[in-house]
């Protein structure tokens, strides 16, 4: 049960919804769902992600304890990313998201087009 409380800006249900909300940290969690993956890997299997943008993505993953950053020496050293224990908690929920969005995606598209063709506010 929820209550008024739930949703204060320190509450850990807000945490969640925060680390979710921004697209790019649930694609990367999800493409590294399959194992450790290189930051030249990550680009060319998310597309249209640059390369700063998911250099920044990684680091706020990381900081928040969902994914690893493995660094292997040698010439030239490379590094590896991959999910954390925690991290991969959060993949059944993506998972759940993304089955939402294939479901009923084509409704949001046209509930979109119908308040764009009614003179709607225009979002986004």
């Amino acid at each position: 049960m929820t209550t008024d409380q739930d949703f204060l800006a320190d509450c850990r249900a807000r945490l969640a919804f925060d680390l979710l909300a921004n697209t790019w940290n649930a694609v990367v969690l999800w493409a590294l769902g399959t194992g450790p993956r290189r930051h030249g890997e990550l680009r060319a299997l998310i597309g249209g992600i640059s390369q700063k943008v998911l250099t920044e993505t990684l680091r706020r993953l990381e900081f928040n304890g969902l994914v690893a950053r493995r660094a292997y020496g040698g010439a030239p050293p490379r590094v590896e990313y991959e999910l954390t224990a925690l991290g991969r908690t959060l993949l059944a929920p993506i998972d759940a998201v993304g089955a939402w969005a294939f479901e009923h995606g084509d409704e949001v598209l046209a509930a979109q087009d119908r308040c764009a063709g009614h003179g709607g506010s225009g979002f986004p």
